[in-house]
């Protein structure tokens, strides 16, 4: 019964349904006059032939099973007269009854019925009282991650999709879907958007544009961020009324070109909170190489903290015991002094000789390209589309998966290879194959899905940031009350307030690491922060702490505390 109310109310709410219903009503009202007809006829033809007088019922019994061809043959005529009229009432019956009452039923009431059914599933507002909220206007790689962090950080949202059968299927996988067109002004009237916290698009640019500007018509406060396919379109899109533009194929080709070892500076910094910064530094040929964190004496001796340390794309958690070994790449924070220190520590090793080969020449590969050349590094592009070859000395035409084509961009000298494809199984192929032909270079993917991200780690890939993460977490870092920054794939920057279970008791006594995977990387109170913080400084019950971990251990603190943390 509950759901019959909403279903029969959006049948009969649109202005076609409530005609569809009276047709079907004079239809039906033209059948039973019909069968009235033929019940009164009979009568007639009764009395005509001489036999007894039948009731009125049986009348209308006598029609309903001739006109529906059942026959039972219980009550027949024995004249021509009545022969020729139980003819033409079998024959109104069929044509009556067995095709158009079926057909009339099913156009003027069953299908409308079927898609009441289908908009009570995919409804076209939200309650009134519905603030805070998160509008998205598309369901794409992106929006797919940014969703699964709105939920794990309890942010309501919720996704329109103009066409209906799209609204069902996002429905059904379980989306918060509105129905509604994205350049119709009333859209945003039914979604609250003047009461959303943030409203996110994800279209091509010419959409975002038109979403942008449709809902600065409503309201003009509430935040929008918009991705960028073009440079030309950035601009565009702030007049549009945009306040972020997002070009993640530049932020992404940044990303890839900072993991490439080499260069002037050892530790790059991948993410910020204040002045704490965080970094990556690479100690291959280092004199850091065999020794352990404790035998290094680094926060001692430089000021920075070792939050842990990545191992073929495994995060681990840096204990005193642990050794440190070509290839291993450690995650460290501190202040820029600190970071100065500690490159002038640890002596790093100049920019490669050979050109770094970045197989494909998109826009992801020609950012990668453009932040390698300000690092001081030479490259190859390897790239299969004539269009987009740029220069001949930069550039080799043809298919990566070429043996002749690679030789020729200097696949035997090169020390480091970047994927940039848009196709994760093409990425994966590569990786693949370029680890079997050199097993000792370096090598960065991109990955377009983020459950990819596993495979190219094991397919010999030793780093891999996926687009859909990087948006989705760039997003998220957008929102006015958002506590978390990706700084690298899988691992994130988490502020929160000092949990009440915490307050009073020092950082050595909390445990937090143990407990959840996160580590304490710096404390903020009365406007000071105190970076990498000593296991005995106490945590004030007005502090909040930032702490660095997986999506796992950030998954672990937010069960480990919930109900206590306010962020």
């Amino acid at each position: 019964m509950k759901l019959l109310v909403p279903q029969l109310y959006h049948l009969l709410r649109r202005r076609p349904n409530q005609i569809n219903i009276l047709n079907l009503l004079r239809f039906l009202l033209l059948l039973a006059l019909l069968v009235t007809a033929h019940s009164i006829a009979f009568h007639f033809i009764m009395q005509y032939e001489g036999r007894e007088d039948y009731s009125w019922m049986t009348g209308f019994y006598w029609t309903l099973t001739v006109m529906s061809t059942l026959g039972f043959g219980d009550i027949t005529f024995a004249s021509d007269l009545g022969r020729a009229f139980s003819t033409i009432v079998l024959l109104s019956g069929i044509v009556f009854l067995l095709v158009l009452l079926p057909f009339t039923f099913i156009e003027f009431f069953y299908e409308p019925w079927l898609k009441a059914q289908a908009e009570a599933r995919a409804p076209r507002k939200l309650p009134e009282k519905t603030r805070g909220h998160v509008i998205l206007t598309e369901y794409d790689a992106v929006t797919h991650a940014f969703i699964d962090r709105l939920v794990k950080h309890q942010y309501p949202y919720v996704l329109l999709a103009p066409d209906l059968d799209q609204a069902l299927r996002l429905h059904d996988l379980g989306y918060h879907v509105i129905l509604g067109d994205l350049d119709n002004p009333e859209t945003y009237r039914l979604v609250r958007v003047d009461q959303a916290l943030l409203v996110a698009t994800t279209q091509n640019d010419r959409v975002n544009t038109n979403v942008a500007f449709t809902v600065r018509e409503i309201s003009e406060n509430v935040p929008i961020v918009a991705t960028a396919n073009a440079e030309a379109s950035v601009d565009i899109l702030q007049l549009a009324g945009c306040n972020h533009v997002l070009q993640l194929a530049e932020r992404m080709g940044q990303s890839l070109a900072r993991r490439v070892l080499g260069g002037p500076t050892l530790a790059h910094v991948i993410g910020s909170f204040d002045e704490l910064l965080i970094a990556e530094a690479t100690i291959d040929r280092t004199p850091l190489v065999g020794m352990t964190l404790r035998e290094s004496e680094l926060r001692k001796r430089v000021g920075i903290s070792v939050l842990g340390l990545w191992k073929r794309g495994v995060f681990q958690a840096a204990r005193p015991d642990t050794r440190l070994e070509a290839g291993t790449v450690l995650v460290i924070a501190g202040t820029e002094e600190h970071m100065r220190r500690f490159d002038a520590l640890a002596d790093p090793y100049p920019a490669p000789d050979a050109p770094v080969l970045i197989v494909g020449g998109g826009r992801v590969g020609q950012a990668t390209a453009q932040a390698l050349a300000e690092r001081g590094f030479d490259y190859r592009i390897i790239e299969s589309q004539p269009d987009r070859i740029r220069d001949a000395t930069h550039y080799v035409f043809g298919d990566a998966a070429d043996l002749a084509v690679l030789e020729q961009a200097g696949i035997r000298q090169t020390k480091a290879v970047v994927i940039t494809t848009h196709d994760d199984d093409t990425n994966i192929y590569l990786t693949l194959y370029f680890r079997r032909l050199q097993p000792d270079i370096q090598i960065i993917s991109r990955s377009r899905l983020e459950r990819n991200v596993a495979t190219l780690h094991r397919a010999g890939a030793d780093f891999v940031m996926s687009y859909s993460s990087i948006g989705a977490t760039m997003m998220l870092n957008l929102l006015n009350r958002s506590n978390v920054l990706m700084v690298a794939e899988g691992l994130d920057l988490i502020r929160i307030k000092v949990p009440h279970s915490l307050a009073g008791r020092t950082i050595a006594e909390a445990d937090v690491r143990r407990k959840t995977g996160c580590t304490i990387v710096a404390l903020q109170a009365n406007g000071v922060t105190h970076t990498n913080p000593d296991p005995e400084i106490v945590l004030p019950h007005d502090a909040e702490m930032v702490l660095i971990g997986t999506e796992q251990s950030e998954d672990q603190l937010l069960k480990q505390f919930a109900g206590e943390l306010a962020t």
